[in-house]
């Protein structure tokens, strides 16, 4: 047997390249179907019924997949397995159905003969193929071109690059399909109450901004001694700086205090907060997402974040220390 010589790193760059060239085919080459494909799951969803979709052997999984991204969104989707189909579960389906069938051949035989019942039983279907004369393609409403110059193994036969664009095919279905339903990140939340996504997409910034005794504040006349004060008798890493009206015009840190002392300074009893504070800082809006403020802090990196109201008047701060508590971070 003779030794392949190229290195584990070679080898997995190789397939890389080979699965992204084929996404690139796949982008340039898209069509009509796509948004047909859309407006006909839409239409399917809008008159009660469900998406079903069906594959055999690796298109099964991805199938899966594409069945839970598409439910995960508001597009009630189950997976039909061909076998199986032919022992009993036809009977998921209903004539309002649509259904996704993938092969990359278009002539697997379990699922060419599931492809006549289908039609039988009125489903619309959509398939995602690389057979584009295939028996598949022939009974579908709708085909999508999911082919590939080859696939990323060196024998050219384990399913990759077409699994892949595949996958990615039902991807983007499910998210062109999610635009046109106008659905939102509300109605994300609605659908994921567990984990870290679906607490951050359910609280609000009011849910777990700091307030009252444990919001530090002052006027921009307080010195850099007030600070200080009011940062440990609320516990916090940060105070914010307002104006006769309660409006943020900044916002000081420890870092910032940090960086004040170890300058040499020593006229905190006298030297004015504005002096050093982080003028108009980013801020959230009360009733906005846990979610936006979490992408503040992703995006900018700082841990402390003002509240304002309506008129940006400051009425809480959260400190990315507290966010793990709410299990959001």
């Amino acid at each position: 047997m003779r030794m392949n010589t190229t290195s584990p790193l070679d080898s997995a760059r190789a397939v890389l390249a080979c699965e992204a060239d084929a996404l690139r085919r796949t982008l340039d080459r898209l069509g009509d179907a796509i948004p047909d494909a859309v407006a006909l799951l839409k239409a399917t969803l809008d008159r009660g019924g469900k998406i079903v979709v069906t594959g055999i052997g690796k298109s099964f999984h991805i199938g899966q997949k594409i069945a839970a991204t598409l439910t995960s969104t508001g597009a009630p989707s189950t997976v039909l397995h061909p076998s199986e189909a032919m022992h009993g579960d036809l009977g998921l389906l209903r004539p309002a159905d649509a259904v996704i069938a993938l092969s990359y051949s278009g002539e697997s035989d379990e699922l060419v003969r599931l492809l006549p019942l289908l039609k039988r039983d009125g489903a619309k279907i959509i398939a995602l193929t690389g057979g584009l004369d295939s028996t598949l393609a022939r009974h579908a409403d709708i085909v999508i071109d999911a082919s590939v110059e080859r696939e990323a193994c060196p024998f050219n036969l384990v399913p990759t690059a077409s699994t892949t664009v595949a996958l990615a095919l039902g991807d983007a279905l499910a998210i062109a399909l999610l635009e046109a339903r106008g659905f939102r990140k509300e109605d994300f939340a609605r659908y994921h109450p567990g984990g870290a996504i679906g607490r951050a997409l359910l609280l609000t910034t009011d849910d777990i901004m700091r307030t009252g005794d444990r919001l530090a504040r002052l006027p921009a006349t307080a010195t850099v001694r007030d600070a200080v004060i009011a940062m440990t008798e609320a516990q916090a890493g940060a105070v914010g700086i307002v104006d006769s009206e309660g409006r943020v015009e900044g916002l000081v840190t420890d870092g910032d205090l940090r960086r004040y002392l170890a300058g040499g300074a020593d006229d905190f009893r006298t030297r004015p907060v504005r002096d050093i504070m982080t003028r108009n800082p980013k801020s959230v809006r009360s009733g906005q997402l846990a979610a936006d403020a979490l992408a503040v802090f992703q995006q900018h990196r700082f841990d402390d974040l003002p509240v304002v109201d309506s008129s940006g008047r400051l009425v809480g701060i959260i400190d990315l220390q507290d966010l793990p508590k709410f299990k959001i971070l």
